[in-house]
């Protein structure tokens, strides 16, 4: 079977003489016809399952031709689909008219057969380039889309990488500033998770790293935003939080590890995790460096302190 016998055309005339012979000369040729008698039911055919090509009559009742074909491409949600204007009306102000209106061609009636089927073939190849153009525009828009998850995404765990989460920072920052609203910022590191790789290999640390962030991205809100700082570390900033709010997160965070059995094939592996965590504003937090300086800070209390605990800014900043 030809490309021109899969190809639909829809025929709208509101008188049915016009329609049998234009549908008996194209139907010849092997296309498929479609008709529609006036203007209503050609829309809810087009609606319905979009033709290849419409040949459109002008002077028809309650709805002409002219607003058949600027509602169809007025409608953002309908396909290229070429319109050839089929009247007797040949004015250069019926052409412009019926061009302004989105046709693509104009044809005059009594309908020169040969000279139909030629701008029908015609705009049968615009379409069928323009679709191709279409599929292509939309392989490239997903490709770039791949592309620009890979460029903001860690490989392994797929949660913001270091750099696209410093970006991050500084707009939420910048954000917080101006609305004098309040943020956190928390950061997370597995504890002895060196021990892990030297024990079992890097590819159970790479099992506990992506379930490490299945729970992050579990326990966070929608809101939040989840990297992956360097290594076993983590950041999370926390957009309208304190440092209860944050300090309560990174808890549930920890408890969630430590109650956690990772697996690896047959490899079991218990793990926990501290976190420090910082708010803004804060005096000591005029600059997104100095906030994530200061939940370092209180991170490495924590493993100072022993490990497997959740320690503020604050608590740390008082006993300086």
């Amino acid at each position: 079977m030809s490309e021109e016998q899969t190809e639909r055309i829809l025929v709208v005339d509101d008188h049915p003489d016009n329609i049998e012979i234009i549908n008996a000369r194209l139907s010849s040729r092997g296309f498929v016809i479609e008709t529609a008698a006036n203007g209503q039911e050609a829309l809810d055919l087009v609606h319905a399952n979009p033709p290849q090509l419409i040949l459109l009559d002008v002077m028809m009742p309650l709805m002409d031709g002219y607003e058949v074909s600027r509602r169809i491409k007025n409608d953002e949600t309908l396909p290229y689909i070429p319109i050839i204007l089929v009247t007797a009306r040949d004015s250069t102000q019926d052409k412009v008219d019926g061009l302004d209106a989105g046709a693509d061609d104009y044809i005059t009636k009594p309908i020169n057969f040969p000279e139909l089927e030629a701008r029908v073939r015609s705009m049968l190849r615009i379409k069928r380039l323009q679709d191709e153009l279409d599929q292509k525009n939309q392989e490239l828009e997903e490709v770039n889309k791949k592309l620009r998850k890979l460029s903001i995404t860690d490989g392994l765990t797929e949660l913001y990488n270091h750099r696209h989460v410093h970006e991050l920072l500084h707009e939420e920052f910048e954000r917080t500033k101006r609305s004098g609203e309040s943020m956190a910022v928390a950061m997370l590191d597995l504890d002895r998770f060196k021990m892990v790789n030297d024990t079992h290999g890097h590819p159970t640390g790479d099992v506990i790293l992506v379930e490490t962030s299945r729970i992050l991205r579990d326990t966070a809100r929608e809101i939040d935003m989840v990297g992956r700082y360097g290594g076993e570390e983590f950041i999370v900033i926390l957009p309208g939080a304190d440092e209860d709010a944050a300090a309560h997160f990174a808890e549930r965070v920890r408890e969630a590890i430590s109650g956690y059995v990772f697996r690896d094939g047959e490899i079991e592996v218990k793990m926990t995790m501290s976190g420090g965590v910082a708010c803004y504003p804060h005096p000591g937090s005029d600059e997104p460096d100095t906030l994530i300086k200061r939940a370092d800070e209180a991170l490495y209390q924590a493993k100072e302190g022993g490990r497997n605990r959740i320690i503020r800014a604050s608590e740390v900043e008082a006993t300086a």
